[in-house]
């Protein structure tokens, strides 16, 4: 199965932030492929090296392990993909997440 998960939280809530690479983590330990698309404060999880350094409470940081993951397509604003034409989400078995 496909998932696109889609989020807006960044730094400024790090726990918020980490939820859909928890549940990316997870759809991956099953096989699944992911496509993790960006938004609002979420677009600076794709700076370098900003991902690895949150610190949420609670959960675990899973950034990298899915960030760095052949099974995942991260995407971020160019502006929001485009004004968000965000091909992904028309892939036949995908289910669409968003946090």
């Amino acid at each position: 199965m496909h998932f696109a998960i889609s989020s807006t939280w960044g730094p400024t809530d790090p726990t918020r932030a980490m939820l859909p690479f928890i549940f990316a983590a997870s759809a991956l330990q099953s096989g699944d492929r992911v496509t993790l698309m960006l938004f609002h404060d979420a677009v600076l999880l794709g700076v370098e090296g900003m991902g690895a350094k949150l610190v949420p409470v609670g959960p675990p940081n899973r950034y990298e392990e899915v960030a760095g993951h052949g099974g995942v397509k991260l995407w971020a604003c160019k502006p929001c993909v485009d004004a968000r034409g965000i091909a992904a989400c028309k892939e036949a078995d995908t289910r669409v997440v968003t946090f």
